[in-house]
């Protein structure tokens, strides 16, 4: 059976999965770009400059160590691998015709892997994961900046650079902002148990765990199921799929985790002394993340941008699904950290590779400040006079002084979909035309249009003349509603699928092309999602607040199972300090804190550890199991108690995208 490696959830929290085939033979489909295509991507070579190199110099300025292409394993499971840069090894040369020459360049960039000397004392990882891992030479020992997605990438990265440059302690971890791409490696560096006993100094910006979680647990399983798509975590390596996704290589599903900070950055402006390097930091909520901060390093005139400035147009909505940002207020940060940190000579972020000079990094800083301020004033310009997110997103176009720059290019968020997230921070969902405010389901939609087209073979015979012409864009939405029709064919959805593909193979955005080109995957070769052990997020969900825990139980509560159901049940955790009060009725779960030392009449108290409870409740384990356990106990009716745990979802993220 065929697998491949992908993002799943269990409440949300990403994890490695396997899918395989259906068993049925896949749709055959003519993976070669067309014409129309080729000649699209040939015109990007007319819209840039690709005889500057100054990029690739320095993207290899400083390289100490080219990375190891090697297998690198879930835990000690010897047979899950999960990483292997040299994967990427194919992305050499000029661009092939299935992949955008924009994108392709700046893949080429991103797979530059490697241990990297930014300035003295200060070093990064790059191409060993999605995102970038910095570390910088204490007094006592190293300051690590964003552990990876995974403690088996963070650990190998970090162990690169020992071998490297002689071994170092950690002495302190920074978390940059809420984004698991820089957390989610922390047992990799290191343990809680570690951070109390060898004194570790944690640092994160104000509501970083409460953030990091939320996002993860309360709507992660739709979040990760979406994400597979915007990665690409299905597509086969190679020139026809996964080239990487614009703000770096592939992210690493391994095991996932988070440490609690014990220094918290919630001033606009802070001076810390960190393990003897004198640091000012940043904050800057509800930027690229809800939880971010900055810094910079004035004796070493280092700025170190996070993902508030990054080598591309990041995303004001991600794909994935997740909070519309604030534009404003983005480019406000960006034009505080031009002021603040104007004496910078090295600017080097979470993604990409570092920009060297105090003129160009002004530059770069005011350019990024006003791309974002573009695209919030002329989508509320155009609003404001009567066009709509769809129409605004058509129109729109950066100004030439803008849009030549390659690190403003949409290699991430594009200007279509961010002008759309403007469009709705301001406006929501509803473009004011009554037509579109209350529209048929996907489902019963496709079935009328079907029938007011004339059949499928009509709608067919109209399709392929469109398709001919390359106008993709318009196949893709007429085949959509075949397919959720019911009544496509192996020949409708293999149309649609080359629709895709051709739309993915012109795109310049990293994440529009894994859509696509996963879309077009499903299609022809459907993927079955299978169940992975929890064990390999674990260590964050147990570091999640209990609060948000609960917030997460209460959406993934029944409400069929739970009608006319009345229950008051107490979670007594005792190892924690805590309680919680838990009122069931009208299908809807309502929780508070309590004092775990004067506990109310209910119909039942659970008094558990906090670990049992959380294996309960994420299908670790069952009740049942854990009963006869010396520390628990019930308090009430038992029955109650079981009726109450089994009107929980236990959701999967499992489900179909561009099928019924």
């Amino acid at each position: 059976m065929k697998k491949t490696l992908l993002f799943s959830s269990i409440l949300g929290v990403t994890l490695l999965s396997a899918c395989s085939d259906k068993g049925s033979d896949p749709i055959a489909v003519d993976s070669a770009a067309t014409p129309a295509t080729i000649a699209a991507n040939k015109a990007v070579y007319d819209q840039l400059d690709f005889t500057d190199n100054t990029a690739f110099e320095e993207a290899m300025r400083g390289l100490i160590a080219e990375a190891k292409d090697e297998n690198i394993y879930l835990n000690s499971d010897k047979d899950r691998v999960i990483f292997n840069g040299g994967k990427y090894d194919f992305i050499q040369g000029t661009s092939p015709d299935t992949v955008n020459p924009s994108l392709w360049r700046q893949s080429k960039l991103n797979n530059i892997r490697g241990l990297f000397k930014v300035t003295d004392g200060v070093y990064q990882l790059r191409g060993f994961d999605l995102a970038n891992m910095t570390i910088i030479e204490g007094s006592t020992g190293w300051i690590v900046v964003d552990p990876l997605t995974s403690a088996e990438t963070a650990a190998n990265a970090l162990a690169f650079a020992n071998e490297h440059l002689g071994f170092r302690p950690v002495s302190t971890i920074i978390f940059t902002h809420s984004h698991i791409d820089h957390f989610g490696g922390a047992f990799g560096i290191a343990t809680p148990e570690e951070v109390k006993e060898k004194g570790i100094t944690v640092i994160a910006p104000l509501h970083f765990v409460e953030e990091s979680t939320s996002e993860n647990l309360t709507a992660g399983p739709a979040m990760s199921r979406r994400a597979n798509y915007m990665y690409g975590m299905t597509l086969p390596f190679g020139v026809e799929g996964h080239i990487g996704t614009g703000l770096g290589l592939q992210p690493v599903a391994g095991q996932t985790t988070i440490l609690r900070p014990n220094v918290v950055i919630d001033e606009a402006f802070e001076d810390i002394d960190v393990d003897g390097i004198p640091i000012t930091f940043q904050y800057a909520p509800h930027s690229e993340a809800p939880a971010e901060l900055t810094f910079y390093m004035p004796e070493k005139k280092v700025f170190i941008g996070a993902e508030v400035v990054s080598q591309t147009m990041h995303n004001l909505y991600t794909l994935r699904g997740a909070k519309v940002r604030d534009a404003l207020k983005w480019a406000d940060y960006i034009e505080e950290e031009r002021v603040q940190f104007a004496d910078a000579e090295i600017y080097a972020g979470s993604h990409h590779w570092p920009i060297w000079g105090k003129d160009k990094i002004h530059q770069f800083l005011s350019d990024q400040r006003d791309m974002y301020r573009y695209i919030h004033d002329q989508t509320v310009r155009m609003a404001n006079n009567g066009l709509t997110s769809m129409e605004i997103a058509e129109q729109i176009e950066l100004p030439e002084a803008l849009a030549k720059k390659f690190y403003n290019r949409g290699y991430y968020g594009t200007l279509r979909h961010n002008s759309k997230a403007v469009y709705q921070f301001y406006f929501g969902w509803y473009d004011g035309n009554p037509a579109n405010l209350n529209p048929l389901p996907p489902t019963q939609s496709g079935i009328n249009m079907v029938e007011y087209m004339g059949g499928v073979d009509a709608i067919m015979e109209k399709a392929q003349k469109s398709y001919d012409k390359g106008d993709y864009r318009w196949v893709a939405e007429v085949l959509n509603k075949v397919v959720f029709s019911g009544e496509d064919t192996p020949a409708v959805r293999a149309l649609l699928a080359k629709s895709f593909q051709q739309l993915g193979y012109q795109a310049e955005s990293g994440p529009w092309r894994g859509a696509y080109l996963s879309a077009a995957r499903d299609l022809v070769d459907p993927q079955v999602i299978e169940a992975v052990p929890l064990e390999d997020a674990y260590g964050m969900v147990i570091e999640a607040p209990m609060l948000e825990f609960m917030k997460s139980l209460a959406v993934r509560l029944d409400p069929e199972k739970a009608e006319d159901v009345k229950l008051k049940v107490v979670i007594n955790l005792p190892d924690i300090d805590q309680a919680f009060y838990l009122d069931l009725y009208n299908s809807v779960l309502h929780y508070k804190t309590i004092d775990g030392n004067n506990l109310p009449e209910t119909d039942a108290t659970l008094t558990i550890t906090h670990p049992e409870f959380i294996g309960v409740m994420v299908g670790r384990m069952g009740i049942t199991d854990v009963l006869g356990s010396d520390t628990v106990s019930v308090d009430g009716s038992k029955l109650d108690l079981l009726k109450f745990l089994s009107l929980f979802d236990m959701p999967k993220g499992d489900f179909n995208i561009v099928t019924p």
